[in-house]
């Protein structure tokens, strides 16, 4: 079964390039596009795409906006969105990841890691292009304001729950993870699962934020970051 992907972005000219890249892909199927915010929600509803690349900065309803009306409507709830961005980190990263971003991606990715973002993310994972990780775990590190760890988090979790997370957080895949804590690859997976399952959370990239905003994870630590850190979140 092809994953049916959909487009928003207020540049013609890079409509037309994703969709090119989109359709050339076999596994793939282009099902729209949208110039605004306000038609991606429309293209959001009307084709219930696996996944939907959406720009930030766009006409009548901005990016963020539109994912968080998107992912809060039970109509189209399942609709994963990569965020497309041009490196400008700012609040509106956050703003999206708690509003169920599944990911982040830069727009002068290449046309596989692009293809490559669109098959983890529509397969239930997430991801985060290295260089935005590496601004974000620097971004929490330098918020003011952080205390003792939030035991809200800590105290739903088991002690091998919070392990996990702690790696997740560092940006481990679930076989590396299970690597780590001599674990298979399917129950680092089952870990994952059943974290994201108790917090009450989408997918691992809102699992990274919840584990740096809780303090659970100190950036610039040795729980921070793990063996084959590489910055990145994904479902394998």
């Amino acid at each position: 079964m092809r994953v049916r992907v959909g487009v928003a972005d207020d540049q013609a000219i890079v409509r037309d390039g994703l969709r090119v890249q989109i359709s050339l892909d076999p596994d793939l199927e282009f099902v729209g596009e949208a110039a605004n915010g306000e038609q991606a929600i429309v293209l959001a509803r009307q084709q219930r795409p696996d996944v939907l690349l959406m720009d930030v900065r766009m006409p009548v309803l901005d990016g963020l906006a539109a994912t968080g009306r998107i992912v809060a409507d039970p109509v189209t709830a399942d609709v994963r969105i990569i965020v497309l961005t041009t490196f400008d980190l700012d609040d509106y990263v956050y703003a999206a990841l708690r509003a169920g971003a599944s990911g982040f991606l830069l727009k002068d990715s290449t046309p596989e890691e692009l293809l490559a973002a669109i098959r983890v993310v529509a397969d239930g994972g997430a991801l985060i292009a290295p260089q935005i990780t590496r601004r974000l775990i620097a971004e929490f590190a330098a918020r003011p304001g952080r205390g003792r760890p939030d035991q809200r988090i800590a105290d739903r979790l088991t002690a091998r729950e919070t392990e996990v997370l702690t790696l997740v957080a560092g940006g481990l895949t679930n076989a590396e993870i299970g690597e780590r804590l001599v674990l298979s690859a399917l129950t680092a997976k089952t870990h994952v699962s059943r974290i994201l399952t108790k917090l009450g959370l989408r997918d691992r990239t809102q699992l990274v934020v919840a584990a740096y905003e809780s303090g659970l994870v100190i950036p610039g630590t040795d729980n921070a970051q793990g063996p084959g850190y590489s910055g990145r979140s994904s479902p394998d």
